[in-house]
């Protein structure tokens, strides 16, 4: 059994920051690429960010490129994302996922390349 656990979700300013973070427990080698996605009320998941096992390898989306950054602690088997310069357009339910298998660039960026998801946290952005 596996499960990610979200927390860091919160209420923020525009312009503020949040760190999410995403502790990842079980079988191990689970989680070879971590992704963070986000879910807007009324709108489909959309990918924000991804990881590989290495830390060498990162994916973002073009809406969040050079304001959130994602990484990993394996040894903590958490992975995080810090969120800067906080839009109103960020405000969304945020979700890890991982999978234990390689995944090219775009596959990445692909909801169902992922065989593991957390419950989500909330994270709203006021303006």
């Amino acid at each position: 059994q596996v499960q990610l656990v979200e927390s860091g979700g919160g209420l923020v300013q525009a312009g503020g920051s949040l760190r999410l973070s995403c502790a990842a427990s079980g079988r191990s080698g689970s989680s070879y690429i971590i992704a963070w996605f986000r879910q807007a009320l009324g709108k489909e998941r959309e990918f924000v960010a991804a990881i590989d096992w290495s830390g060498g390898r990162t994916n973002y989306a073009d809406s969040v490129k050079g304001r959130f950054t994602i990484t990993r602690d394996n040894t903590k088997n958490t992975a995080y994302l810090q969120m800067n310069n906080l839009e109103p357009e960020d405000t969304a339910v945020y979700y890890c996922a991982s999978t234990p298998l390689f995944r090219s660039t775009a596959l990445m960026q692909v909801p169902s390349s992922y065989s593991y998801w957390g419950q989500g946290t909330q994270v709203t952005v006021s303006s």
